[in-house]
């Protein structure tokens, strides 16, 4: 069975930035594609980015472009969100995705077989 950690989250001011990892672990990860999802308190969670497992799509939610970048490294089982220019706003639980289709890469999380347990960010002003 497939499990999903993230780390890297922590207390931020606006205008910095962090890096999340998002490591896999189990017998077998053949995903068709990983993603990062964000949930604010109070609200629901919405889609961050996404990339393939075996290409360099990406996909960016609009809220995130230009400040967001997503990197995988497959030796290592590993999905990384780079974050820049926090804002407030940014301020959420961050959850890593595996989709082993490719339906996160247009920002939905219907076929998500494997949730992370989520890393906290907070950005104070």
């Amino acid at each position: 069975q497939v499990q999903l950690v993230e780390s890297g989250g922590g207390l931020v001011q606006a205008g910095g930035s962090l890096r999340l990892s998002c490591r896999a672990s189990g017998r077998t990860f053949a995903p068709a594609a990983m993603g990062w999802f964000r949930q604010a308190p109070g609200k629901e969670r919405e889609f961050v980015a996404a990339i393939g497992w075996s290409t360099d799509t990406t996909y960016y939610a609009d809220s995130v472009k230009g400040r967001f970048t997503i990197s995988r490294d497959n030796y290592r089982h590993t999905v990384y969100l780079q974050i820049y220019s926090l804002k407030p706003e940014d301020t959420a639980v961050y959850y890593c995705a595996a989709d082993r289709s490719k339906n996160v890469l247009s920002g939905s999380d219907r076929f998500v077989e494997v949730w992370g347990q989520g890393t906290l960010v907070t950005v104070s002003s």
